[in-house]
This record gives C-alpha cells, sequence and structure tokens, in this order.
C-alpha cells in the first residue's frame, strides 16, 4: 500500500506545488483512492509530477466541509468521470471562521456540488466495501484543539462553534491485515478518532495518515505545549502505531510533537510518498 501527498502546506523542495491545503493519494490491492483535494486545482500538477493518474482513481473521500480540503472538488470532477465520492451530510452546508479583529469569513465549499450525481451522502459510518469504511460517528472530547474555537457554524442570526459533525475519517484494510486512518484535519480530536477506530475495529491502527489541528488557522502557531504534549503521550499510548502528520499540525507543532514522540512520527510534505 503506498500514500502520496498531492497537496500540503509545506513542500520538500521548490518543485511542488503547495497552497493551505491537504490532498492525499492512497493505492491499495484493489482502490485508487482520493482522500481530500486541497484548496484548488494545484494538487493535479503534483499528481502529474508524481505520476498518478486522477482520471483512474475509482473512491473519493472528502474528510469534511472546509475549502481547503475540497476546494479542488470541481478539478477532480472534471478530471475524473467515474469515482464515487463520499462526503459526510452537512460538508455542504455553511461553515466559517472568525479571523482576526472578530472578521467573520466564509470557509465552506460550493454548496451547487451537493447534486452532482458521482456524490455519496453519509450520516455517521460507512462500510464502502470489505477493504473500505468511512465513519463520522466520534464521540468525546477528549484533548479537544485549542484552535477549534474560532470555527464556527450558524446559531440563527448568529455563530457558535461547529461540532465537526460534517467530519469523517477513512478506514483502509490490506489484505495482510494491515489497517491504516487517515484523517484530514481531525477536528474531532486524533486521539477520540482512534479511540472510536479501536471500537470498531478491535485495534488500533497500524498507520495513521493526517492532520492534527495543532495550529492556530490565524496566526500559524502552535496551540499551547503542554496541549501538543499531552495528545503526544495518548498518542504514544497507542503501541505500535506509525504516524504520518500534515497540514493543519503545523510545523511548530510537529516539531514539538517529533521530539516528544521520536521515529514514530514524520511529516509528510507535498511531493512526499511512503509505503505503508
Amino acid at each position: 500500500m503506498k500514500v502520496k501527498a498531492l497537496m500540503d502546506d509545506v513542500s520538500r523542495d521548490g518543485g511542488w506545488e503547495r497552497e493551505h491545503g491537504l490532498s492525499l493519494y492512497l493505492e491499495t490491492e484493489t482502490h485508487r483512492i482520493l482522500f481530500d483535494m486541497g484548496k484548488s486545482g494545484r494538487f493535479l500538477e503534483n499528481a502529474a509530477r508524481m505520476q498518478v493518474d486522477v482520471g483512474l482513481v475509482d473512491t473519493a473521500v472528502l474528510s469534511h466541509g472546509h475549502y481547503d480540503h475540497g476546494g479542488g472538488l470541481p478539478d477532480f470532477l472534471a478530471k475524473n468521470q467515474n469515482a464515487k465520492i463520499y462526503v459526510q451530510e452537512g460538508a455542504f452546508g455553511p461553515h466559517f471562521a472568525r479571523r482576526s479583529g472578530g472578521r467573520i469569513e466564509e470557509i465552506g465549499i460550493d454548496a451547487s456540488l451537493e447534486r452532482d450525481p458521482r456524490i455519496t451522502l453519509v450520516k455517521g459510518r460507512l462500510d464502502i466495501d470489505e477493504e473500505l469504511t468511512v465513519f463520522g460517528d466520534i464521540r468525546g472530547r477528549e484533548l479537544w484543539s485549542k484552535a477549534n474555537h474560532v470555527l464556527l457554524e450558524r446559531d440563527g442570526d448568529g455563530y457558535r462553534e461547529d461540532p465537526f459533525f460534517h467530519e469523517q475519517d477513512l478506514i483502509i484494510r490490506s489484505r495482510d491485515g494491515k489497517r491504516i486512518l487517515a484523517a484530514g484535519c481531525a477536528h474531532r480530536g486524533i486521539v477520540n478518532i482512534m479511540k472510536r477506530f479501536v471500537e470498531l475495529e478491535g485495534q488500533a491502527p497500524d498507520v495513521v495518515i493526517g492532520g492534527f489541528h495543532l495550529m492556530e488557522p490565524s496566526s500559524g502557531r502552535a496551540i499551547p505545549r503542554e496541549q501538543v504534549e499531552a495528545v503526544a503521550d495518548r498518542l504514544l499510548s497507542f503501541r505500535g502505531v506509525r504516524y504520518y502528520t500534515c497540514h493543519c499540525t503545523g510545523l511548530e507543532a510537529y516539531g514539538i510533537l517529533k521530539e516528544r514522540m521520536g521515529e514514530r512520527i514524520s511529516y509528510l510534505a507535498a511531493g512526499d510518498s511512503a509505503d505503508l
């Protein structure tokens, strides 16, 4: 099984496109999967350079309804005519962020795309087949990131903190028994997502890939160090799991995780690939 980072906030060198966004390509024994589509269609340029034919993707998953994960969805729909796209209910609704000075900015995706016949709306959990499951039925708020506080949904004439019911994660089961967890931003908390994974699968994943949302969206700075360290310690408590993080984890927070987790964690930048 392989993963290729088609888009991330950082790249290994100047030859790769980068933007505030995430797109991952995962190739298994039976599937070619696109997990998120970045902020724009620029992920397609990296895909071509990495010899990924996006037209052959058979399954796409949108992790949640923010522009930095679904902004490139129209470009994917234009490039690929056959893939089924799995999206959690509510992802096409309006979503907002409170910026500096209290300004409210809409950060959702094009709501008209919900009508595309290739879109499958999911409520909670769906077994796509024996190899793939998407799930959004996350419970608990252990180590809920402080960076979530500025991310909002509409509440009548005002706004309230987004509970992220529109977020989902992906389970991949390989034929050799290995289990992979892919998360977009882990707004519901990577620890809570891991605990739900264990409930569903009866074991921890072998590999986790995704952003852990440990970076304040406006400043780009890490959330308080003590919370990042607490997340690291809880991730280490899942024995034997290998972590690849990216995007909204942020490089500052990643540095703290790396100090504590050592070889158990790596950064997956645009243009990177790994055998899982």
